[in-house]
């Protein structure tokens, strides 16, 4: 896909990577939406784009109020008249023991990881259609190939979007809409920093491995790479891939490992 005049909506904007996503589109000469809840942050993201007004659209969401979603869109196509590629990033972590987790907390990553992402992507999927043509790029996990202590209801909102997005992947070949599932190692962001505790409090701490995670400039580059590509799926990161592979072949080594490295946490 050449993403020269594309129409690009990036959830998660104002941080992490998707504001590198959003530094990387600007190379690539894309009209960009960003979106987060966070307004402040969307135009402080905005600014250092140094992108020109007619190019970019800051539109704050919040993917709990699926309700919205209509008006959202609205506002897009009055704008550009259509949308080319969803990166559907938007999300929020979690660590917190299964026996310590409320239902409230994990029916809330539930429903942004999971029920917000799906109702926007079927949402943005019927203007595509329209089109004959778009891309819905979807970021997942490492985890949503396997399950961590303490990382329960967020593994499995992850595992959720590839039993989703790989059926829907099928039923929208036929209208040239194409999904992109991006599973992510450890990247140099906050998400640990900004995890829910099994109360729903902020967890306000870092985690070796993302802090020494792969940083979001290379991880926006490489990502953009493959939405320029016709891949259905991309993982990126580091040496922590390689986990993807063992598990599959040697399971009970792997979770062995995994419970003594979760030890003490």
């Amino acid at each position: 896909m050449d993403l020269t005049n594309k129409v690009v909506w990036v959830t998660g904007a104002s941080s992490g990577i998707g504001e590198a996503i959003c530094y990387e589109l600007t190379k690539h000469n894309c009209k960009v939406i960003l979106s987060s809840r966070r307004e402040s942050e969307l135009l402080r993201v905005k600014a250092a784009m140094k992108i020109s007004e007619e190019n970019v659209l800051v539109l704050p969401i919040d993917l709990e109020k699926t309700n919205d979603i209509e008006s959202w869109i609205t506002k897009i196509i009055e704008k550009f008249g259509r949308i080319d590629v969803l990166v559907n990033n938007g999300g929020i972590s979690q660590k917190s023991l299964v026996g310590e987790t409320t239902e409230e907390v994990e029916r809330k990553v539930m429903e942004i990881n999971y029920f917000g992402n799906v109702a926007l992507a079927k949402a943005v999927s019927k203007i595509m259609v329209k089109q004959q043509a778009g891309k819905i790029v979807v970021t997942t996990s490492i985890l949503g190939k396997f399950g961590l202590p303490f990382h329960s209801t967020y593994a499995a909102s992850k595992h959720a979007l590839y039993g989703f997005y790989d059926s829907f992947r099928l039923e929208l070949k036929k209208d040239n809409v194409s999904v992109l599932l991006v599973s992510p190692g450890f990247i140099n962001t906050n998400v640990a920093v900004n995890s829910i505790t099994g109360d729903g409090t902020t967890l306000n701490e870092d985690s070796p491995a993302q802090i020494n995670g792969m940083k979001t400039n290379v991880f926006a580059r490489k990502l953009v790479g493959a939405i320029k590509s016709d891949r259905n799926h991309i993982y990126i990161g580091s040496k922590e891939l390689l986990s993807i592979p063992f598990k599959t072949f040697f399971p009970n080594l792997f979770y062995s490992i995994m419970l003594k490295l979760s030890k003490g946490k």
